[in-house]
């Protein structure tokens, strides 16, 4: 029996006899698992193949993941339809017209296995193959866990393109090889989160809590924290969880760290933020468990969840954190990610009074619209003695450093820094702001800079000027003084490797 198969010119004899070889050896494949006979396959195998069309399978599994409710669990799928979506992309432009090999002959495959349907595109390399590993792959980057739930499936559907009789195994092969380096690719441009996680120090000495006993843990109600709060319980049985709305968060906070060895929150970073001043009064060691829409600070110290947090607790592994700290006509604040004065604080008030209308994401987007197409002025202020007009002034606690295509993330939490970030005035706000989020983290332009300080000071700021931090507003006037509290804080966080 004879089967079509790749038409190639070469130009030395041994190459010719080597791939004769290959294609001969990848016929005789095909044919033992045509002759093969599999029991239990004959209603899955087919069935799955087809299910696999047009990424429909991936889809599904991808809204399973996201259904969990887990950040990992979200961006796992995001990552493993990301990762289908360039192999996907490789294959249909250059897989299919590079190599034009015909599909094999179906006489050796029983006609249970056939698909209704045949494929007419050409068989080198496989798209369901290069698709099934692109998006297992990806999804193991981002959660082994995911990923070994989905490799199973992933592997049965490569086989079930040699099974049905739609491909040699070489295309298979060919495909997943191309479908793991799409998911590499998509992680060198959109890092996994664990590749950005701070470095476990400087350590802290902490007591370990293998129960939970001693721990008192605020959760913020408003941030649909119920299920949080049961799993802590699960997790960590003798521990005190105290759910309350957000006006009653300050005072269950101070209540809490009155009696507690160590101090809990689950919000967001304004919740968060709250706690941190709270723990710093009384010199208590924080633990943070994300829990509303934001949740920086605790995934930039590598807690994601309540397994993350149990672990760190059980162990007593924590770390110092610097804080940063400004300060304004007798006023003080804290925080833990970002303080910065101009347009942005005032998207935040504008998303604050639309978000609980029409949700957080849809809020940011229509207030990011409504400030910068605003008739205004940018913020007065003098630095160095220099009067500067100003769009943003922006400071991190810490430097942030992009990685790939992704958002800035910090990689070192106590490094002394504030990272500032300033975009100066001018006649069009939208476009240099635009400029300098794409510009990068160290840059100068006559429209925005980028320096790192220990201390920033700006003087004779209009009365009623915004300034937002970690999420909240509040109105500064004057001296306005950024500084940092180097190793200020203690908080909780799993130690890799463990």
């Amino acid at each position: 029996m004879t089967t079509p198969d790749v038409d190639l010119t070469v130009s030395r004899p041994g190459h010719h006899l080597l791939l004769g070889r290959f294609l001969a050896l990848d016929r005789r494949l095909f044919e033992a698992v045509a002759a093969r006979r599999w029991p239990g396959a004959d209603p899955v195998l087919p069935r799955l193949s087809r299910g696999a069309n047009h990424g429909v399978l991936w889809c599904a599994a991808a809204a399973a993941m996201a259904a969990a409710r887990t950040p990992r669990g979200r961006r796992a799928a995001a990552r493993g339809l990301a990762s289908l979506g360039l192999a996907s992309l490789t294959i249909n432009t250059l897989g299919k017209r590079t190599v034009r090999r015909p599909r094999p002959l179906l006489d050796p495959v029983p006609l249970v296995r056939q698909l209704r349907r045949q494929p007419i595109t050409t068989s080198f390399p496989s798209g369901h193959s290069a698709s099934a590993a692109a998006f297992a792959t990806g999804v193991a980057l981002e959660s082994p866990a995911w990923g070994a739930a989905v490799a199973p499936v992933a592997a049965s559907v490569a086989l079930s393109r040699v099974y049905t009789g739609v491909h040699f195994p070489s295309d298979v092969l060919a495909g997943a090889a191309l479908g793991v380096g799409a998911a590499f690719a998509v992680r060198g441009l959109v890092p996994t989160r664990s590749q950005a996680v701070p470095p476990a120090r400087p350590r802290a000495d902490v007591p370990a809590l293998p129960d939970g006993a001693g721990l008192i843990l605020v959760a913020n109600t408003a941030s649909g924290t119920a299920d949080r709060a049961r799993a802590v319980r699960d997790e960590l049985p003798r521990a005190e969880v105290v759910e309350c709305e957000p006006a009653d968060v300050p005072a269950e906070l101070e209540k809490a760290a009155a009696r507690a060895r160590v101090l809990g929150v689950c919000g967001g970073d304004g919740t968060v933020n709250a706690a941190a001043r709270v723990a710093l009064r009384h010199g208590l060691p924080l633990a943070v468990l994300p829990g509303g829409t934001l949740n920086h600070f605790a995934l930039d110290i590598g807690v994601e969840d309540v397994r993350d947090l149990a672990r760190a607790l059980r162990d007593g592994d924590a770390v110092r954190v610097d804080v940063g700290r400004f300060s304004s006509s007798g006023q003080q604040g804290v925080f833990l990610n970002t303080c910065s004065l101009g347009v942005y604080p005032e998207l935040v008030r504008e998303r604050d009074r639309w978000s609980h209308r029409i949700g957080g994401w849809p809020a940011g987007v229509l207030a990011a619209l409504r400030v910068l197409r605003a008739d205004r002025h940018p913020l007065e202020a003098e630095f160095r003695g220099r009067a500067r007009p100003l769009w943003l002034l922006f400071a991190g606690n810490g430097t942030y450093h992009r990685m790939g295509l992704a958002p800035g993330r910090r990689v070192d939490l106590a490094d002394g820094q504030l990272d500032v970030r300033v975009v100066h005035g001018g006649r069009r706000p939208a476009a240099r702001l635009l400029a300098a989020a794409l510009a990068g983290p160290l840059t100068r332009s006559p429209a925005h800079a980028a320096v790192q300080v220990r201390r920033l000071r700006l003087d004779h700021v209009v009365p009623g000027t915004l300034l937002a931090y970690d999420g909240e507003v509040t109105e500064v006037e004057g001296r306005v003084t950024l500084e940092k509290l180097p190793e200020a804080l203690t908080v909780y966080r799993p130690m890799a490797g463990r």
